[in-house]
């Protein structure tokens, strides 16, 4: 196929998680067959779109900044297609189009195969919105492409209906791929030159093939012996559906990464009930000790909300301590915010923002020094590296991750990237560990 003369640009930008990463490449590959090439300046663009996020509140006030500030671009180029796509997208629709004039179209969760079409009518001035029922989702043709890590959904949507989540609202019920099709898409990436793969979905625990009912310890075991294949991670997990038989996959499956994003929202049993957990503070720290039996040496994440309304003192300082008795190697935390047509939203004693803010802060602190610990604890251990390219910070570094996905960085050269090193811990920072290299790259090394 040739290039047309004057190619049309194209700029994505991708708010909050891996799964909306993946929806993002999908709609750039699709994009690259009418012809559109990616820039990295909206500026330079032709077509603006804007992949979103609606499960925290800042999230989408965010969203709506930014579609307000590319007026003054519209209006200097009037030619230029600006579109929001993602969860915000499912959840506003065509509220969108009514409340911002220079929004060209709306493509919701459920609708990625319609992007050529609804660019091709924005094109010739038809504002549109699409966004039918997440349950009608249709996955699109994989992009391939040949980056050392690639992302791959193995299902969507969520049945959990946590009181606090706009999840299943707009992305729908669970519904999986079937295995076939996942392992041709891990094998193409893998052909193309990926060595990492990260398998998505809302609650990857619940994946069961539609066809012949393979589970997801069924499906890693499947896609750890794809040849060529360096290592498999996979996110997110649901406590209350991570089986043993999962765990035995981790410990056994030399490709499986030993980390596990586990989120646990809360400590305190009032506080997980009112949120439709479905797991007590007891079992998820029973679970927690099982999964370090089985699996030595785990990383563990997780997400904790705080402020959530009736939230007591006494319910956060058990979400505190939850924090030291875990020992997570990463935490994402947030304030509770109301979302649309979730039970939460409609639950009185909200807390006040003051409140939610102090909180916040303090659980931010107490895991920075919990995670400051563990690293330091790692000084004089060997980590297996997967290198991934010059550090952010400091000349002559490398970066990369071990097999907890910890960032580890180190002095190396250029040639390493790309590369499984060993290389000895010798300080352990907040956020990442530094160490010295201490295998001849040369020697033993995979590349």
């Amino acid at each position: 196929m040739s290039e047309p003369a004057n190619p049309k640009r194209v700029h994505i930008t991708t708010y909050g998680c891996q799964m909306n990463e993946y929806d993002s490449s999908r709609m750039a590959g699709l994009l690259a067959e009418m012809g559109y090439t990616p820039v990295e300046r909206p500026e330079e663009a032709d077509l603006i779109l804007l992949n979103t996020c609606s499960v925290r509140e800042r999230a989408a006030h965010k969203v709506y900044s930014q579609v307000g500030a590319l007026k003054a671009l519209k209006d200097r180029r009037p030619h230029l297609i600006i579109g929001v796509a993602g969860c915000l997208a499912q959840q506003e629709g065509d509220r969108l189009l009514e409340h911002i004039p220079h929004l060209d179209m709306v493509v919701g969760t459920g609708a990625l195969q319609s992007l050529p079409q609804l660019v091709a009518d924005a094109d010739q001035g038809r504002r549109r919105s699409h966004t039918p029922q997440p349950r009608e989702y249709r996955w699109p043709p994989p992009r391939v492409n040949s980056g050392l890590k690639a992302l791959v959904t193995v299902m969507a949507g969520c049945d959990n209906f946590c009181t606090y989540c706009v999840v299943p609202y707009v992305r729908g019920r669970e519904r999986s791929r079937p295995a076939g099709e996942i392992a041709q898409e891990v094998a193409a990436l893998v052909e193309s030159g990926a060595r990492e793969i990260t398998l998505l979905g809302q609650n990857v625990n619940s994946y069961r093939d539609p066809r012949d009912g393979l589970d997801f310890p069924g499906l890693l075991e499947r896609l750890a012996r794809t040849p060529g294949l360096w290592r498999l991670r996979f996110t997110t997990c649901h406590p209350k559906d991570l089986s043993p038989r999962l765990m035995e996959v981790m410990a056994g499956e030399e490709t499986v990464m030993e980390g596990l994003h586990l989120p646990v929202q809360a400590g305190s049993d009032r506080v997980l009930a009112a949120m439709g957990r479905g797991y007590t503070r007891s079992q998820y720290l029973e679970l927690v000790q099982r999964l370090r039996r089985v699996v030595p040496g785990v990383a563990l994440g997780g997400d904790m909300i705080v402020g959530f309304p009736g939230e007591s003192e006494e319910d956060f300082q058990q979400t505190l301590a939850i924090i030291d008795e875990v020992g997570y190697d990463f935490l994402y935390s947030f304030k509770y915010s109301d979302r649309p047509f979730t039970r939460a939203r409609r639950l009185a004693d909200k807390l006040s923002e003051e409140i939610k803010s102090r909180r916040l802060l303090e659980l931010q602190e107490r895991q920075r020094q919990r995670s400051l610990a563990l690293h330091q604890e790692m000084v004089g251990q060997v980590a297996q590296v997967l290198v991934e390219g010059p550090a952010k910070k400091g000349t002559g570094l490398m970066s990369g991750r071990d097999r907890g996905g910890r960032a580890v960085n180190f002095p190396g050269g250029a040639e390493l990237k790309g590369r499984l090193v060993r290389v000895e811990i010798t300080q352990g920072l907040v956020n990442s560990l530094k160490g010295r290299l201490i295998q001849d790259p040369n020697k033993g090394v995979q590349s």
